[in-house]
């Protein structure tokens, strides 16, 4: 017999309401990854399928889909490969597949290596637990990753939390590291410390260092405050080496004693002091290490500046991109005094060169790919480039048109795949631009299916989670369920934002739900001044730090109609002893809860809940570690105990993201059906 929980999706996922949601939806073909060979020849790229995924060879000068190779071991189909990397020197490439044998682990990743010359595939790691961010050795003799040993859950605290159960803080810590295997022989060693959990990584060009950056466990809390450290490395011929489980052969490896802090961001006085760091990366000539430095709220959620330090110890980083207009979330050095990164432009797409020595712009070296988002690989703004970057890949899309691969030299560039030619956008998005408090703020808006701009419509307003993130252009938004059932989506990129340089990001600091509110309502009446909207049919809804500002904004002001909050925070002071990243609230609050209960207060909905009397849907997930369930309990009491109109529905093992597909169809279908009630 099926649990009530389970009995009541059942039951809603049957009604005509649902149907209309999922027939509203049109079916796009998602690639997932892109990896450009060294020689510029060849595109490995990965195509999300429902049984998996499929990895697949294009010819860049005969990108015929007919001409395609298709790469999996033995064949296989009912499994997934994905995550392709090439060799230094092309001739061997490296990916993730579940398709192993029956006598390992079902579903468990390991790592294939793919000869070009012979076409042979074989396995070069048979481990037990989870695998990210493979990179080969610039030598081309060994691949080094990321691995959580017998992990429970992915790295992430956007993953289902585990049962909190046992000794908390101490039982069932998981830690992520760098491990390495030797191509030739097999040899395999951990070359990060136990007491070190590792977010990214980067080989020196010698093969002999590796820079990564760490915290101590838990990893998912600490992202906030790691440090970059650099780390010596041995052949994995000779003895050494941290220690690893006894079931790994661990020869050879790191040189325990060579471990040195490059950074600590807690301690600098520079700008960076209390920000974040990510993406670090080797000069060529192997002496300084780039990195992108900011404030950020989101491991993977990377923007900020570009920084260049030495890679020795107690040395003074240098931002590179000083005042710049937008933000950077890729960076890789293209010489050793000129670095190619990927930038965040409101809106826009950006990929210029930047003199090191000078900390300028390369003169007409930037190229603007318009209103697109780009990726192509395992971190936000990812893209795979061949020697000496003549030619790039990346997967491409925007508001009109799907994903695809693109690759190519950066004024040639060749749509390499044609998966969603049919597929056309359901309405018109057009970035929007308006001011307010001095600054100069962008956002999206997608217009509803079929508009006439005779009629009045209502709109739905979305705001973005983060706050260090912002809303892209994506096909998505056209065909989501409120354009394609009558009404306009707003989506705004409020301060906190990325897009328009670092102070930018800051100018929420503190002041949490009030400047950036102000923000989205200035927005919101530079739309209504634009088009067609009911002005008596608002609705406000976001998730995470849009959930927050659903459940703050309806406390300050009575514009919306209804509302829509997704794993929100309703008090912040309670919600510092219940989540399990709290390091991430110190560089945004100023201190902790405990030295200042007031400035947390001051940005909590639960103080003001007396002002709310906006009917709203809240939703959670079960296992949400980022925005614990208990906060929605909070707020979802809070109204019901004055009489407003509320509903809580909580999804069960769910985490921050929701990865159950019928949990999400029947979101929607709630979210709809809620707005379509509350504001008629």
């Amino acid at each position: 017999m099926p649990s009530p929980v389970r009995f009541v999706l059942q039951s809603l996922l049957a009604t005509p309401l649902l149907l209309a949601v999922a027939a509203s939806a049109q079916r796009v073909s998602t690639p997932t990854a892109a990896a450009i060979s060294p020689d510029g020849t060849t595109v490995a790229w990965t195509l999300r399928q429902r049984e998996g995924s499929t990895l697949h060879l294009t010819s860049l000068a005969d990108p015929d889909p007919a001409k395609e190779k298709l790469i999996a071991p033995n064949g296989a189909t009912n499994c997934s490969n994905t995550a392709p990397v090439w060799s230094p020197d092309g001739q061997t490439l490296a990916f993730t597949s579940t398709c192993t044998s029956k006598q390992e682990h079902p579903g468990q990743e390991q790592i294939f290596l793919w000869s070009k010359a012979t076409g042979e595939i074989k396995q070069l790691t048979h481990v037990t637990g989870n695998i990210e961010q493979a990179a080969w050795s610039p030598d081309g003799k060994s691949i080094a990753f990321l691995f959580v040993e017998n992990a429970t859950r992915k790295a992430s605290p956007l993953a289902a939390e585990d049962p909190a159960v046992g000794v908390i803080g101490e039982d069932n810590i998981e830690v992520q590291r760098v491990y390495v295997v030797d191509i030739a022989k097999g040899n395999s060693a951990w070359l990060t410390p136990a007491n070190l959990h590792v977010y990214e990584f980067n080989w020196s060009p010698s093969s002999r260092q590796i820079a990564f950056i760490a915290a101590n466990p838990p990893g998912e809390n600490n992202w906030w405050v790691a440090k970059l450290y650099t780390q010596k490395i041995l052949d994995l011929t000779k003895a050494g080496g941290y220690p690893g489980s006894e079931s790994h052969n661990t020869v050879g490896g790191a040189l325990p004693g060579d471990l040195t802090v490059i950074l600590n961001p807690q301690t600098t006085p520079t700008a960076l002091h209390g920000l974040q760091i990510a993406v670090p990366r080797w000069s060529p000539d192997g002496k300084r290490i780039a990195f992108i430095g900011g404030l950020m709220s989101d491991q993977g959620s990377t923007g900020g500046d570009v920084w260049v330090i030495d890679a020795k110890s107690n040395a003074t980083p240098v931002d590179i991109t000083p005042n710049i207009d937008g933000t950077p979330v890729f960076e890789a050095w293209i010489n050793d005094n000129r670095i190619g990164m990927v930038e965040d432009r409101r809106g826009h797409t950006v990929l210029p060169d930047y003199d090191v020595a000078k900390r300028a712009y390369i003169p007409d070296s930037a190229l603007d790919l318009g209103e697109v988002t780009v990726t192509g690989g395992p971190i936000k703004g990812d893209v795979s480039f061949s020697n000496m970057g003549a030619a790039f890949a990346f997967i491409k899309s925007s508001a009109s048109h799907p994903s695809e691969v693109y690759a190519g030299p950066l004024d040639n560039m060749k749509q390499i795949t044609h998966l969603n030619d049919a597929t056309k956008p359901v309405a018109k998005t057009e970035s929007i631009e308006w001011t307010n408090d001095g600054f100069h703020i962008q956002g999206w808006l997608t217009y509803p299916a079929g508009y006439n701009p005779q009629k009045k419509y209502p709109i739905v307003v979305v705001v973005h989670g983060g706050p260090s993130a912002s809303a892209g252009p994506r096909l998505e938004a056209s065909g989501s369920i409120w354009p394609s059932h009558g009404y306009f989506l707003f989506q705004p990129n409020p301060r906190g934002s990325f897009g328009q340089g670092e102070k930018f990001v800051q100018a929420n600091i503190k002041d949490f739900g009030y400047g950036d509110l102000r923000d989205i309502l200035a927005g919101l009446d530079a739309v209504e001044a634009k088009v067609s909207i009911d002005k008596n049919r608002e609705g406000l809804a976001g998730w995470s730090y849009g959930g927050f500002m659903t459940m703050f904004a309806v406390t300050q002001t009575h514009r919306f109609r209804a509302a829509i909050a997704g794993a929100g925070i309703a008090n912040w002071q309670s919600y510092y002893g219940e989540n399990s990243i709290d390091q991430w609230m110190i560089p945004f609050f100023g201190a902790s809860v405990y030295d200042d209960p007031a400035i947390y207060a001051k940005s909590s909905a639960i103080t003001y809940i007396k002002q709310a009397t906006t009917p709203t849907l809240v939703i959670v997930g079960e296992r949400d570690g980022e925005c614990p369930a208990p906060q929605s309990f909070e707020f979802w009491h809070a109204l019901r105990a004055q009489g407003i109109k509320t509903q809580l529905v909580v999804y069960p093992n769910e985490g921050h993201r929701f990865t159950n597909p019928e949990h999400t169809q029947d979101r929607d279908a709630r979210e709809l059906k809620w707005f379509d009630e509350n504001m008629k």
